[in-house]
Formats: C-alpha cells, structure tokens, sequence
C-alpha cells in the first residue's frame, strides 16, 4: 500500500520576513540544549513525529543519530511548559549562510495551545542570527524548511503566517507505514492540569 504525498518548500530570504507570533500566556520558556545527546533527541523526534508518520530517523543507530545532532551548525532548541518539554525546533546550518529548519513540531497534547507559532518564531529568530553564536559560520542569507501533507493540520499555516513563502512542490508515492507513536497506545489529550 503506498500513499501520495505532497511536499512543499518554503523560505524566508532576510530576517525581514520573519513575522513573530505572539507568546503563549503562562509559563513557557525556550532553551537550547546544548548538550548533544542522541538519547534526548530520539525522545523528542518520536514524541513530536510519532503520530504523524516520521520515521526517516528511526533506523539511526545510537552512534549514527549522536553524529546528526554533534556535526557543527546543528542547534536544537526545546520548548518547555511548567518545565515539561512541549517540542523542539532543529537548525542546521550550511556553509553557503543557508540554515535548513530540519525538524520542528509539538508533542501531541501541546498542540493547540498557542505555543507552536511561538516556538518558530523564536526558532527562525536562532536561525536568522547563528552566527552571533557561531562566529565561524556565514552569515544567514536564507532560511527554509520543508513541510508535508502528512503533518499536522495547521502546519503549513504557522509556516505562511511566519512570513515563509513557496518556492517548490513536489507530489510522490511513499509506503503507507503505522504511525509509530511513541510507543504502541500513546494518547495525545494527556491531562496537563
């Protein structure tokens, strides 16, 4: 069985672009994990991917998926609500001052709360100054990322309302795989009382 997917490229061109949404009311903050660990960010890829069918990192091997979040230019950074983490954006930059959004999204029982806009933003706002952080990288000249059809329903329209812009489309045929969840009977409305 396979399962036709739309996937759309979007960038912004100048900081310019970057139309900031506002922040969610109560306690949210945004760290970046400096950290590199594979273990953390396997967590939050199937945590945050697991019902929406990602899966092209679940093959990495331990040593395979540390090397992805160790190479320079690679910068996750993690929303949290009440000290719980609620998503995370993943940056990698280029050595041409491009910067790929390689990975961004909520954990299911976060989504609809305000705190997606605010997390890209604040992730397109690290995109655009890296090289503040990172005085040996370019300067950022673009940011993009890419979304599906598979992704969440209000997906695409974070990215527009964000200020990112089209500039590819492409439709294929992918094996209709399960989500893999997080684990088998995880449930995205928990009680976050």
């Amino acid at each position: 069985m396979s399962i036709t997917v739309t996937t759309w490229s979007l960038e912004q061109t100048s900081p310019a672009d970057l139309r900031p949404a506002t922040a969610p009311e109560g306690d949210v903050r945004i760290v970046r994990s400096e950290v590199p660990s594979a273990e953390f960010s396997r967590f939050l890829y199937t945590a945050v991917g697991g019902d929406i069918r990602w899966t092209d990192r679940l093959s990495l091997s331990y040593e395979e998926w540390h090397e992805a979040v160790s190479r320079p230019g690679v910068e996750t950074w993690v929303a949290y609500e009440r000290g719980t983490p609620a998503g995370y954006v993943e940056l990698e930059a280029q050595d041409d001052g491009t910067v790929e959004i390689v990975y961004f999204g909520l954990i299911p029982a976060f989504r609809g709360r305000r705190i997606g806009g605010h997390l890209l933003s604040y992730g397109v706002a690290r995109a655009w100054d890296m090289a503040e952080r990172r005085p040996e990288r370019t300067p950022t000249k673009r940011v993009w990322l890419h979304t599906c059809s598979k992704d969440g329903a209000h997906a695409m329209d974070n990215y527009l309302r964000r200020g990112f812009t089209l500039f590819d489309t492409k439709v294929a045929e992918e094996p209709d795989v399960t989500a893999p969840g997080p684990w088998a009977g995880a449930h995205p409305t928990a009680d976050l009382g």
